[in-house]
């Protein structure tokens, strides 16, 4: 669910893309350079001035960085930051949570998140295992399932999106993977967002600005458009 709904619904501004060496603000270290289908490369790191188990995600396409989100120990989208910033408002309804995922098999929830410009959005759905591990590049993943729906503060349905995800219980996050996402318009868009290559520090492109797999089809807008409107 963090890696699926919201980037799925968001629509991002991208800056310049350049050729190289991501480098993480100063605090920070990244642990992780994830090269993903759908021309996604992206970097998981942590940093020394956040709440302890904060974790942050950036994201690269061909054109350059165009996404930041933060998440908390038990996967609440803290903040996101795009063509606006989102955070989530206090005391949801239902906090998601990977503690209650992975002892019980499925987790729920139901919370709102708010623009810079005093809009909000409520997501409700739920993550459950399938029980099922996916090694990918040697790294041992558990896959989930996801159905999650954004709405207006008045109900109205904005976009679904439902699928797989993969989520590394040490690291406690998630991994977009194979689906499928409503708009908001009744037709479902296939899209697989799923990891491929899991680089670590010293090893050959840790930390590139450049995403790699499925980048031509992109091109040709097969998939993962950018879409009007994660942390």
């Amino acid at each position: 669910m963090r890696q699926f709904v919201i980037p799925a619904l968001l629509a991002i501004a991208a800056s310049p893309a350049l050729a190289g060496t991501w480098t993480e603000p100063a605090g920070c270290e990244v642990y992780v350079t994830v090269q993903s289908k759908a021309c996604r490369v992206s970097h998981h790191y942590h940093c020394s001035a956040d709440t302890p188990g904060d974790q942050w995600r950036v994201d690269m396409d061909q054109e350059g960085t165009f996404f930041f989100s933060r998440i908390d120990r038990e996967g609440q989208w803290v903040e996101s930051l795009g063509a606006t910033r989102q955070t989530l408002d206090p005391f949801p309804a239902d906090p998601a949570s990977i503690s209650a995922l992975l002892a019980q098999g499925i987790d729920t929830a139901d919370f709102f998140v708010t623009n810079d410009d005093g809009s909000s959005s409520r997501y409700s759905g739920f993550d459950r295992l399938t029980g099922s591990e996916m090694v990918i590049d040697g790294v041992t993943l558990l896959q989930t399932e996801i159905d999650f729906t954004e709405y207006t503060a008045d109900g109205t349905v904005l976009g679904r999106a439902r699928g797989r995800e993969y989520i590394h219980p040490d690291w406690r996050t998630f991994f977009a993977g194979p689906g499928e996402r409503d708009l908001g318009d009744g037709q479902w868009l296939p899209i697989d967002g799923s990891p491929v290559d899991f680089i670590f520090p010293g090893e050959p492109g840790f930390l590139s600005t450049q995403p790699i797999y499925d980048c031509d089809v992109l091109s040709a807008g097969l998939e993962f458009q950018r879409v009007s409107h994660e942390p």
